[in-house]
Formats: structure tokens, C-alpha cells, sequence
């Protein structure tokens, strides 16, 4: 884990982000992500595709995720991210926390114009004739049992096969979702550092 530098200041939003919560459902720290976010200037917006619901455990949330399936999830993010599309300007930054970074990666990967892809804890399959210049932050727990290391391996080659501008940080020892003060896998340290970097990165794609 290393420092990042701060992001510069700007009077203007400088991204426009959709920002998809995990199979947890659509909590607090979702919303405190997003205010943390608009508070350096950014537009963020965070769809509920599992209609208000919200879960104590993984297992839970993931039981949801199988009922709906994973193709109706999908189908609700892209209805949710439709209206900002184009609106002229730069395009929407995709970003999630694990199931939601899972349906951020595939609307990236499907608009052409998408401007950057914050992945957080989590990724998503990569068709092999998939084709993009996107630049894409991921954060990850190392070790991570949901983003296991030869996964990890295979999603990296596959993503800058597609032409991916790649950037990975790995926070050894901490939890999952260790960015969710309310979850037995927060890890403040690397949480902050990847605050940090995510507004680096943001700001370094209105450079």
C-alpha cells in the first residue's frame, strides 16, 4: 500500500459517477462513499437495484442476487445509468462496491464513451473480443476468497488485452469490503489510502 497524491481542487464537478452498492444492498456506506466523493467536486449517483433492500450477512444479499438473477441486476443498472448518457461532455465513470463493481465493469465495457471504471472490491468476467481504451482503478483485499489470485491474474491480462489502462492496489490483511466502517471486514488504513487514490484517479481523468 502506498501514499497517493491529492487530487486538485476544482468549482466544477469533474466526473460524473454511477455508483453501484455491493450484494449487501444499498447501505450507509454507500452513501457516505458518494458524499465523500461530491465533497471533492464530483456528480454521484447511487441506483438501488435490489429495490430498497438491504442485508445483514453475504450470504444473504447473495441468495437475493441468485432469486433476481444476475441478468435482471444488470438490466437494472443500465436503466439506471440510461438517463445520464448522452447528455454531451465526458462520459460516466462506472464504479461499485464488489456485486455492484461486478455490474460497473460490464456498462463500462458496453459504452463506448465511458470515461473510467472504479472497481472496488470486486470484477467481472471479460469476453475475448472485448475492446476498450477505458482507463480502470481496482482495489482489492490481498488475499480476497471472492477475487482469488489466479482470477485476479486472468481478469488483469484480459483487461489490458482489451486495452484497458490498468491500475491495482492490493491492501494486504484486510477484509472484503473493507471500506464499510459497519462491516466486520473494515480496515481503516487501507480504506483511506484507497480513498485516496480513487480521488487521484478521478481527478487525473479530467486532466
Amino acid at each position: 500500500m502506498g501514499l497517493c497524491r491529492a487530487p486538485r481542487a476544482k468549482e466544477h464537478p469533474v466526473a460524473t459517477i454511477v455508483l453501484f452498492h455491493s450484494a449487501y444492498g444499498l447501505r450507509p456506506a454507500v452513501h457516505a462513499a458518494a458524499d465523500r466523493l461530491r465533497a471533492a467536486g464530483h456528480e454521484v449517483h447511487t441506483p438501488d437495484v435490489y429495490d430498497g433492500r438491504v442485508f445483514d450477512t453475504v450470504e444473504e444479499g447473495m441468495a437475493y442476487k441468485d432469486e433476481v438473477t444476475t441478468d435482471e441486476l444488470l438490466r437494472r443498472a443500465v436503466h439506471a445509468a440510461a438517463p445520464l448518457l448522452g447528455q454531451g461532455g465526458p462520459g460516466i465513470v462506472y464504479a461499485g462496491f464488489s456485486l455492484g463493481a461486478a455490474l460497473a465493469q460490464n456498462l463500462a465495457l458496453a459504452d463506448s464513451n465511458a470515461a473510467g471504471l472504479l472497481l472496488l472490491h470486486g470484477t467481472s468476467d471479460i469476453r475475448d473480443d472485448a475492446a476498450t481504451s477505458i482507463p480502470v482503478q481496482l482495489h482489492v483485499a490481498e488475499p480476497d476468497a471472492f477475487e482469488p489470485e489466479d482470477w485476479l491474474n486472468a481478469w488483469y491480462l484480459r483487461m489490458t488485452k482489451a486495452g484497458a489502462d490498468v491500475e491495482v492496489h492490493r491492501y494486504r490483511g484486510a477484509g472484503h469490503i473493507y471500506t464499510d466502517p459497519e462491516l466486520p471486514d473494515y480496515d481503516e488504513e487501507a480504506a483511506e489510502l484507497t480513498w485516496a487514490a480513487t480521488l487521484a484517479f478521478l481527478a487525473d481523468l479530467d486532466a
